[in-house]
């Protein structure tokens, strides 16, 4: 029986244009001659700006692990499987909180760790950077 071990969602906005690096397979690297090898080659274009993946895994001998990987636009919704995986609760909650994600049918599909009247999603790669003033202690 499979089991849910995680569930991530990537946010690919930009992916294949230009700049971004591609991937060329080396001998190795060497962190003292950092190279920029995959400039030459673009990464082909993801069918849409996210996707959500599954890792599953199935405790038996020898253990066989599985990646379910569905993608989806700004906006579309995905049904939830806490049904079927009661431990993807959590995971929905904070894929919903930081990538903005919706999964239809979620029990309790609220912020996890910003606040509730926090705006926008953190792990954007459109959110803005900064600005956020840091206090450190009521006198300052």
């Amino acid at each position: 029986m499979l089991k849910l071990n995680d569930l991530v969602a990537t946010d690919y906005l930009g992916w294949g244009a230009k700049g971004v690096s591609g991937y060329i397979a080396t001998a190795g690297r060497d962190l003292n001659f950092p190279s920029t090898q995959g400039l030459q080659t673009l990464p082909v274009a993801k069918p849409k700006r996210f996707s959500i993946s599954y890792h599953l895994l199935a405790l038996e001998s020898p253990p066989v692990r599985v990646r379910l990987q569905c993608w989806l636009d700004d906006g579309e919704h995905v049904p939830s499987v806490v049904s079927v995986w009661p431990t993807a609760d959590w995971h929905e909650r904070e894929q919903y909180d930081l990538m903005g994600i919706t999964f239809d049918g979620h029990p309790n599909l609220v912020r996890l760790l910003m606040d509730d009247d926090w705006e926008g999603h953190p792990l954007r790669k459109d959110y803005p950077i900064g600005g956020e003033p840091v206090r450190f202690s009521d006198a300052e």
